[in-house]
Order: C-alpha cells, then sequence, then structure tokens
C-alpha cells in the first residue's frame, strides 16, 4: 500500500510539473465602458478578497487601465519564505481596448509564484491555489468570462520558473540590482517616500504595500518620460491579448536596502517569447529603469 501511495504522489509530481504555465490569463471581457467597468471591476475584486492597492493609465494609453491587488494569501506566503519574496506581495489586474471590446486580464498567480518563490514555492501552493480561486470568482462578476491563459505560445513549467533565466548569461530571479542602502529599512522607506512626494522625474507612486509581521515594503512606480513605458511598450508589447499587466514596475525595500528586479529577468519573464531581435531594440531600456527608480535611493 506505502508503494502505491508513493508512485501516486509521484506520479501527480511529473504530472504537475510537466504542465506549463503562461504569464497572464485573459478573464473576462467587457463591452461597458471604461469608466462604469473600472468600478465594477474594483467591486468585484474587493467582494472576491482582494484589495486594490493602487491603479493608474500604463504608458499614458488611453485603452489601458491598470490595478494593483494585495491578497491576504499572498501576504501570508511572503512572510512564510520572506526575503526576495516581497516582490510577490502584489499582483496585477488590466483592462486593455482591443477590437471595440475590453480585455479584463490579470498576472497568472501561479506563474508569478514559482517565479518568485522558487524552490520553496511548494511550502506557499495552498496560498497560491487560494489566489487562483478568488481571481476566478472576480472574473465572474466582471464580465463574459473567458479564463484563458496567454502569454507564450508553449508556456513554461513550473520547474523551469523556479530556475528562470532568458538564457546563458543573462540574470536569474534573485540577481538584482541594489539601487541603495540605508541604516534601517524605516530609514529607507522615509528616504524613498520623501523623493517620491518631491516629484523626481519621470516616476511616480501607484502604491506602497508593507507585508504584516515583516520588514519588508514594496512599491510600484510608474514609469513616465521619454524612456519610459510609453517608449518601451510599443516594441514589445506586440501580440494579442495586451501585456498591460506587465506594468508597473516593482522597487522592494528589505533589510535597509531598496532592490528591484533587473529589466533583464523582469521582462524576459512577462514577455517569453521574444526574441532576441525585440531584445536588441530595448538594450537601453534596463538601464533606463534602473537610473529612474535610482533617483528614488540616492
Amino acid at each position: 500500500m506505502r508503494k502505491l501511495s508513493f508512485l501516486l504522489a509521484l506520479l501527480v509530481s511529473v504530472f504537475v510539473n510537466s504542465q506549463t504555465l503562461k504569464p497572464y490569463v485573459l478573464g473576462a471581457t467587457s463591452k461597458s465602458n471604461l469608466t462604469e467597468l473600472k468600478g465594477q471591476l474594483q467591486k468585484s475584486l474587493t467582494d472576491a478578497g482582494f484589495t486594490v492597492v493602487g491603479q493608474y493609465q500604463p504608458a499614458s494609453d488611453a485603452n489601458r487601465w491598470l490595478m494593483v491587488v494585495s491578497h491576504p494569501s499572498l501576504d501570508k506566503a511572503v512572510k512564510t519564505v520572506g526575503g526576495l519574496t516581497g516582490f510577490a506581495a502584489t499582483l496585477r489586474v488590466a483592462i486593455t481596448k482591443e477590437n471595440g471590446v475590453n480585455n479584463i486580464s490579470y498576472t497568472n498567480p501561479l506563474y508569478w509564484g514559482n517565479a518568485y518563490f522558487q524552490k520553496e514555492f511548494s511550502k506557499v501552493a495552498a496560498n497560491y491555489n487560494s489566489v487562483d480561486a478568488a481571481f476566478k470568482k472576480a472574473m465572474a462578476g466582471a464580465g463574459q468570462v473567458v479564463n484563458t491563459p496567454f502569454g507564450s505560445k508553449k508556456g513554461e513549467t513550473a520547474k523551469d520558473l523556479q530556475e528562470y533565466h532568458y538564457m546563458f548569461g543573462m540574470p536569474y530571479f534573485d540577481e538584482t540590482v541594489k539601487l541603495g542602502s540605508f541604516s534601517s529599512s524605516q530609514a529607507a522607506i522615509a528616504h524613498i517616500d520623501n523623493a517620491l512626494s518631491s516629484g523626481k522625474p519621470g516616476v511616480k507612486l501607484v502604491y506602497k504595500h508593507s507585508i504584516p509581521g515583516t520588514n519588508l515594503t514594496l512599491y510600484g512606480i510608474a514609469l513616465n518620460g521619454s524612456e519610459g513605458e510609453k517608449s518601451f511598450m510599443p516594441i514589445i508589447d506586440l501580440a494579442s491579448p495586451k501585456h498591460t499587466a506587465f506594468l508597473p514596475y516593482e522597487l522592494l525595500v528589505k533589510d535597509g536596502e531598496a532592490h528591484m528586479l533587473h529589466g533583464r529577468f523582469r521582462i524576459a519573464l512577462s514577455f517569453p517569447d521574444l526574441t532576441m531581435g525585440t531584445f536588441t531594440k530595448i538594450m537601453s531600456t534596463p538601464g533606463a529603469i534602473e537610473e529612474l527608480l535610482g533617483q528614488l535611493t540616492k
């Protein structure tokens, strides 16, 4: 009996790990006008257990709107493992008008959870299943349900996501860019808050979320200006449905340090099917993002 149980568990593990995941889910569609839909979507997300921590118009594009959400299960997952998993404390929900219809999409929890928790994901899988179910509930109240993953033709296995990098020589998840060091996390937060309120060029706060029971605080920053979102999104966001939920870019405060995910990791993870030819067109973008966010820690 033990041998049979072991074999069944092994088969389930092999099956799960062989399934491919895609970065986004087209949750629903709607023909409501944007103003009405924003209110309807926010209520639906709140009723499903999410908190909308921030929202904005990405890339100054009137056809796009973005909401960032937190969830108690995400907070619990981050608290369980800590460290750089603070980048996983929020997920993103987008409205994108395409061909006269509003597509409601969101970041696939299982895709991003595996990428950010890596080998520790099994510890928080139940939390992510809860968030996945909450998204499905929210979409049922937001419009015509579609529930179709997208963002990659083949997708990525959980194993590949847990050790993801685009290709040889490209950065991994934990090879972050350290933007600054401070005497404490409180000092880092005070400095960043002051920099944002003073109005640094090309950056604007979308949200700030502190994970309860930790010293982790995650910021979402809109990248404005000539080298910001409206510069690189038209180059990389070519497919349909649109990858609006790629934005905004994050900055994480942990242990008195400010970190951002390397652009060559974060962009590749968000657009895994981009060709090297397309990447060469945005060679300066990772550095431009670092320069924009770096203003907040200097």
